[in-house]
C-alpha cells in the first residue's frame, strides 16, 4: 500500500492561489450557514453550491445536504463529474 505524501499534495495543488481563494470561498458559506443556525457543528451535514462555484455564496446558490449527497457525483469514463443537460 502507498502512503499519501500530503506535503507533496499541499505544495502542488491545494498551495496554489486559485485553490485558496476557493478553499476561502467553501469556509464563507459554511460560516454564513452556522450564523443563520441551518448547519451546526458535528452535524454531518455539507453546504452545497448549487452552481458549483465556490466564489458565488448567493442565498439562492447554497443548500444544506448530507456528506454523502454532496461529495459523490456522478463521473464519466474519463473520471470528470458528469454535467447535467438543461
Amino acid at each position: 500500500m502507498v502512503r499519501r505524501n500530503y506535503k507533496k499534495e499541499y505544495s502542488n495543488y491545494h498551495s496554489k492561489p486559485t485553490q485558496k481563494i476557493n478553499r476561502a470561498g467553501r469556509n464563507k458559506a459554511r460560516n454564513l450557514s452556522l450564523k443563520k443556525g441551518t448547519v451546526k457543528k458535528g452535524d454531518g451535514l455539507d453546504v452545497h453550491h448549487r452552481n458549483g462555484n465556490p466564489k458565488d455564496n448567493r442565498k439562492k446558490n447554497l443548500a444544506v445536504t448530507t456528506k454523502t449527497a454532496n461529495r459523490s457525483f456522478k463521473r464519466t469514463r474519463n473520471a470528470k463529474k458528469l454535467t447535467r443537460r438543461v
